[in-house]
């Protein structure tokens, strides 16, 4: 998945929501951004523009006080709360570094510093993003590549909410697609300089990861890092879970038997109604299209899950093993969720993400690291619902045959599961 919002000055700047955690909850969407030197943003430009249209209304600026006099601070403006947090108290030049020092035990040891220097600089970053999180507006935090000191505070955050280690280091090396411009920039500010190490703006998942067992090794945790060296107790962790985190979906699910195909056929005719309500402009799908026939046939040959609130089905998805139709002929690495429905009528919001979620889970458990799925290529508001959801478009198929008699184009995306 590319996270990264796209602004033209601004090469890092990442929202941190999304990420599921090891008790299948969800970091909240357009809450908690990281980013690159925001002072790169210039006042009437799209990129402002862009930035405002966010609503962060907290941005908490990681970098050296002398940084932000050389190098601009983000713009004043009413919206935004402005506070500079210097984590790093040992400072040292990246980018003068010979290419004998490998990057992956020299910063995690320099992170490793961060935490034993800046605990106040740390505890004050992360009470901010707490009451950001409560109430309820956007926070933006940044550094100058958006790679290191955010980097490490960022990680900090997924691992209080319950995000997989793995997940951290994940979202750290994402750093990798904005390398090549993080070494133009700093070319071009540093034109009189040679750019000695090979090794500058790139994120390997060393890095993180020998930063993460220096905590666990030297703190316990990063829990008790946070609630011992910080002061922050586990109320503090509670709150902020409480307030970054989707709640738990209230859904149950269960697998269907051939019990359930009268409510199946119920659900998809109900559900294409209302598609032809709402966006008549799109031919999708149509109600009585398909039968009990249909719905046998793929609770025998795969699984089929219908969602719960409750005693009422108020959802359901079909997860196949294979898709030649779409896909062709593919080795067996990916689940198939087709049919995604839901009952607007009863259904909570949030039904759609809890079902998709559930199919990830169940695909995931049985060994294979991909969700896959296909939208008509001519409904760009569901591609651009599964593109939230974390899947990245791969692929088009231009005649997809459905078995119905009409071939017709698919946008294929893909989702690859921790």
């Amino acid at each position: 998945m590319n996270r990264h919002i796209p602004f033209a000055r601004l090469h890092n700047f990442r929202d941190l929501g999304g990420y599921a955690t090891e008790d299948g909850r969800t970091v909240r969407r357009s809450r908690l951004y990281r980013a690159d030197s925001l002072g790169k943003l210039i006042p009437g430009t799209a990129d402002w523009e862009l930035f405002l249209s966010l609503g962060v209304r907290t941005v908490v600026d990681l970098r050296y006080p002398w940084e932000t006099e050389s190098k601009g601070r983000v713009p004043e403006h009413p919206s935004l709360a402005y506070h500079n947090q210097s984590i790093e108290h040992r400072p040292y030049d990246q980018a003068a570094l010979g290419p004998e020092v490998a990057p992956g035990p020299y910063l995690a040891e320099r992170f490793a510093e961060v935490a034993e220097d800046g605990t106040k600089e740390i505890r004050e970053t992360l009470q901010l993003i707490a009451r950001a999180a409560e109430s309820d507006t956007p926070l933006a935090f940044h550094c100058a590549s958006g790679k290191d000191r955010t980097g490490l505070v960022a990680a900090l955050v997924l691992s209080l909410l319950g995000v997989p280690d793995q997940t951290i280091v994940e979202d750290f090396t994402l750093t990798e697609r904005a390398t090549p411009l993080l070494v133009a920039d700093w070319r071009t500010d540093n034109p009189d300089r040679e750019l000695l190490w090979p090794a500058y703006g790139t994120a390997p998942a060393e890095i993180m990861t020998r930063f993460l067992a220096t905590m666990n090794s030297r703190y316990g945790s990063v829990q008790s890092y946070v609630t011992e060296t910080l002061g922050l107790d586990t109320a503090f962790t509670s709150a902020l879970r409480a307030t970054l985190l989707e709640p738990a979906s209230p859904l149950t699910f269960r697998r269907a038997t051939e019990t359930d195909i009268p409510t199946l056929v119920r659900l998809r005719d109900e559900a294409a109604r209302w598609q032809k309500r709402t966006a008549p402009d799109i031919e999708q799908w149509t109600p009585g299209q398909l039968g009990e026939t249909h719905f046998r046939t793929r609770i025998q040959e795969g699984e089929v899950w219908l969602a719960h609130l409750g005693p009422d089905v108020v959802g359901a998805c079909e997860l196949w093993w294979d898709d030649p139709a779409a896909w062709g002929l593919q080795p067996p690495t990916a689940g198939y969720i087709h049919r995604l429905m839901t009952d607007h009528r009863t259904a909570p919001p949030g039904t759609g993400r809890h079902i998709l979620a559930h199919a990830e889970r169940r695909t995931a458990a049985s060994g294979r690291p991909l969700s896959r799925l296909d939208c008509i290529s001519t409904n760009p508001h569901l591609r651009r619902y599964y593109e939230a959801a974390g899947y990245t478009v791969v692929g088009e198929q231009p005649m997809k045959d459905g078995g119905l008699g009409n071939p017709y184009a698919v946008t294929l995306l893909e989702k690859r599961l921790r």
